[in-house]
């Protein structure tokens, strides 16, 4: 039985954000689309290993979480837009302090890009 000031696992705060952003490319989409609206093509190549079923599930849940908007605009070929959202936005100070941390405790001597996207406009 468990304890009054015990809590469930799945009430953590840190477990909630990671069954929603935690997926294997979900922050990596959205350190990508930091300053920039981008179109589907753009990410695709910004990550060619993902495959297409699974950034369109991506982009699908981060859109359906809040954290991506998307734009769709009526045209042949379609154009479609991605990009973040307020509450998408507020990630990317996690992202910075991830990106420091993975540059002081992770490099192991090597070199290691500051960013993962294409510009090198943070820390």
């Amino acid at each position: 039985m468990m304890k009054k000031d015990e809590k469930k696992l799945e009430d953590c705060p840190i477990r909630r954000t990671f069954n929603v952003i935690g997926s294997k490319w979900r922050l990596l989409l959205i350190e990508i689309m930091r300053d920039e609206k981008k179109r589907y093509g753009e990410l695709k190549r910004h990550i060619p290993e993902i495959s297409e079923k699974v950034l369109n599930e991506e982009l699908k849940a981060l859109v359906k979480d809040g954290f991506l908007k998307k734009k769709s605009y009526p045209e042949i070929p379609p154009k479609v837009e991605y990009s973040l959202t307020e509450k998408g936005e507020k990630i990317l100070p996690i992202l910075d302090a991830i990106t420091l941390f993975s540059m002081e405790y992770m490099a192991n001597g090597e070199e290691v890009n500051q960013t993962c996207s294409t510009k090198n406009t943070h820390p």
